[in-house]
């Protein structure tokens, strides 16, 4: 069963989808349990993700990358997911934040901090949720005051990938008061991890995706240079919400890998499981559930991609991006529901992959924007 072949992907990405695939078949899927029993950091699977030019390469030629867009890091996506949500995750969250500056910082920031990324000398992450916060953009409260030639940071972040491994977080701080102007209020920065008065920790162990590290930051009297911040003063509530419009297709894409793995697990359970003198999947009402896992994923899929094609055309992108996210983060979680009944007592062993599936479909639906605020923001942005 291939229930991620290419036709619905556009033609120049599919070779790169390939590479992923292969990527993910030889690296990702043996090593899959092993990085989930330990939750340890799979640095030897982010290195030979480097050395197979898949890490960071969304950032472009001019920098070091390959330049990849929309669609063809949500290709990468579809085939990491499909192998192991936890490992793929880390891959994915190398470059994460780094589009930011990439689309607005100056050409310095891009050399000094953008190019080792791309190069794969360095990481780095993003640092946007807090503690009490983290959807509500516009209610973070870590701030950013400016003292001199240097921006003094205090507060906290959490839920950041890489927040201890990264060498630099683009971090999001409060720069304004006016409460007519809630969102004019924020401001991206450059955030070295060897900052004096940056301090991280690993947020304790996870249900799922165990094998990505996310990190609580304690910022005290944190101080960078002037130059560090990225773009306009006041513009980073902006620059986010372009930003996610892209995350999101891809957020939609780790949906589609982890409803794939839950279909053919299933699948492969239910044509292999004896139940009353015959295979369980001889039975209607199982054909039934497996028909209905197929519809549903078919469906977010062919969107998913519709989606990508809409954000990269600025065609209605927060729209078509938040429908997207739900609906692939949706399925994934009906679909590794259904796999799990369908596997009976046997889905609750650690050593079946549904189970995995299991734990890790949860948190798609909360990372890059509740679903909660994305049918908000569906609702609101529809096109007349």
């Amino acid at each position: 069963m291939d229930l991620m072949d290419d036709t619905l992907v556009p033609e120049h990405a599919r070779d790169i989808k390939q590479e992923a695939r292969e990527f993910a078949e030889e690296h990702i899927e043996p090593n899959a349990e092993e990085y989930h029993r330990s939750g340890e950091y799979p640095w030897e699977i982010l290195e030979a993700g480097m050395d197979a030019n898949l890490i960071a390469q969304d950032i472009s030629e001019e920098y070091g990358g390959r330049g990849l867009d929309l669609p063809q890091v949500l290709a990468i996506a579809e085939e990491f997911y499909r192998a192991d949500a936890g490992i793929a995750l880390t891959l994915q969250l190398a470059s994460f934040g780094a589009g930011i500056m990439e689309e607005h910082g100056t050409e310095e920031q891009c050399e000094e901090y953008l190019r080792p990324v791309a190069e794969n000398d360095q990481i780095t992450g993003l640092a946007v949720s807090e503690p009490e916060t983290g959807s509500d953009l516009a209610g973070m409260t870590t701030s950013a005051e400016k003292d001199g030639d240097e921006w003094v940071l205090n507060g906290e972040k959490y839920w950041v990938g890489n927040g201890v491994e990264a060498d630099w977080v683009t971090l999001y701080a409060k720069t304004g008061d006016d409460p007519d102007n809630r969102y004019g209020n924020y401001s991206m920065f450059i955030v070295p991890t060897d900052t004096e008065g940056y301090e991280a920790e690993h947020i304790p162990e996870k249900m799922g995706m165990r094998a990505s590290k996310q990190a609580h930051i304690v910022l005290d009297d944190a101080r960078i240079p002037e130059e560090n911040l990225i773009g306009v003063e006041g513009g980073g509530f902006y620059m986010l919400a372009d930003f996610f419009n892209h995350g999101r297709i891809v957020v939609g894409g780790h949906g589609l890998g982890l409803a794939a793995a839950a279909i053919e697990e299933a699948w492969e359970f239910a044509h292999g499981r004896n139940a009353f003198g015959r295979t369980i999947n001889e039975f209607q009402s199982v054909q039934h559930i497996l028909a209905d896992m197929r519809l549903e994923f078919e469906s977010a899929r062919a969107l998913n991609w519709r989606a990508a094609e809409k954000v990269e055309n600025n065609d209605h992108g927060g729209f078509w991006a938040s429908m997207a996210k739900v609906k692939s983060t949706e399925v994934a979680n009906d679909c590794a529901e259904r796999g799990m009944q369908l596997h009976g007592g046997r889905s609750v062993l650690l050593e079946n992959k549904i189970s995995r599936v299991y734990r890790d479909v949860r948190i798609p639906v909360i990372y890059e924007g509740a679903n909660e605020i994305q049918r908000n923001l569906i609702y609101r942005q529809a096109p007349n």
